[in-house]
């Protein structure tokens, strides 16, 4: 049954500004006025990231409210998690076609279980009649001077990515083919839950983030595929890029059900991973296991920059003829 727009911020979203039961002690004022009053830390630089989901471009018509909601939030908290900052409080401006009960239940469930998981208070936004887009702003902070950025790269710095691209981009494949009413081949149901499951309920390395400060020389999160995402690293540190394809870390799942050539295909070019790319001097190398175990994922090294500009990929010790590509809104239009 639809509800009204003051209904519907009370009973879905009002109790998110608690996240896991407790109040934040900096939200002087949150939902419910006209805008938020928060307390910034002392001696904290502010950070703030927003992003905008679309049904039909980053989610596919009938998804599971509870990952739209999740997803929402966590491709936000992947942008914070880049930059090294500790995530505090989120806006959300929800556009609905229509308030029904049930899709806000499950998708405020959603985007408050990662909340809580990170301790984000929902502290505003607002709610509108209109096709399905979901907006959400992250504010945190960041120690003076230590947050990452794209530049700070030099050559010789090792690439390293968490966990393993390219399993979101399979498992989008996935939930493609069932809503077109395709069947799924025998043996495939545990690796295809999976990925599916990488694509639906991304995990933001935000403790990785955390741990990478004073020690990564530059980050960006993968979000529109490993390669293009580390070539912009590169070009923004004034680098050029050496991927090592045999050292890219390949999934079970993904090469189980995608074999190795389409799988190495995803890994380099897939969206929606929401790991962290990171350059690192071979100095602190050392320090890095350390930082592994904080940020609770594997960490494997790709590539290297070099002085050169542009992107090499090297294949069996060989170089191989490649142009890194990332995902565009406006040019990926179709």
């Amino acid at each position: 049954m639809p509800v009204g727009e003051f209904d519907l911020i009370d009973r879905y979203f009002r109790r998110l500004d608690r996240p896991g039961g407790h109040a934040r002690a900096d939200v002087l004022l949150g939902v419910g006025d006209d805008a938020a009053v928060l307390r910034v830390p002392a001696g904290q630089e502010l950070v703030a990231a927003i992003d905008t989901l679309v049904e039909g471009r980053h989610f596919l018509p009938g998804c599971a409210p509870q990952s739209i909601g999740h997803r929402a939030l966590a491709v936000n908290l992947s942008d914070l998690a880049a930059m090294g900052a500790e995530p505090a409080w989120a806006l959300l401006a929800l556009t609905l076609p229509a308030a029904e009960e049930a899709f806000l239940e499950a998708f405020a469930a959603g985007l408050g279980r990662l909340a809580a998981a990170h301790h984000v208070a929902l502290v505003g936004g607002d709610t509108t009649a209109g096709p399905l887009t979901v907006s959400v702003q992250v504010l945190g902070f960041v120690p003076p001077g230590q947050a990452l950025r794209r530049a700070g790269g030099a050559p010789g710095d090792l690439l390293f990515v968490s966990g393993t691209p390219g399993d979101a981009a399979a498992g989008l494949q996935l939930e493609r083919r069932a809503a077109d009413g395709g069947v799924a081949p025998p043996g495939e149901a545990a690796a295809g839950q999976a990925l599916r499951e990488r694509f639906l309920y991304p995990t933001p390395r935000v403790a990785l983030g955390r741990a990478l400060r004073g020690l990564a020389s530059a980050c960006i999160d993968v979000s529109d595929g490993l390669a293009g995402d580390a070539a912009k690293l590169a070009a923004a540190s004034g680098c050029g890029l050496r991927l090592e394809a045999d050292a890219l870390p390949l999934s079970p799942a993904l090469r189980a059900l995608a074999g190795p050539e389409r799988a190495l295909q995803l890994a380099l070019e897939g969206g929606d991973d929401y790991e962290l790319c990171f350059s690192l001097p071979p100095a602190q190398l050392p320090e890095l296991a350390v930082a592994a175990q904080a940020g609770g994922c594997p960490l494997t090294c790709i590539g290297v920059l070099e002085q050169a500009p542009g992107v090499r990929l090297y294949r069996g010790g060989k170089i191989q003829p490649y142009v890194a590509t990332g995902y565009d809104h406006f040019a990926n239009s179709g």
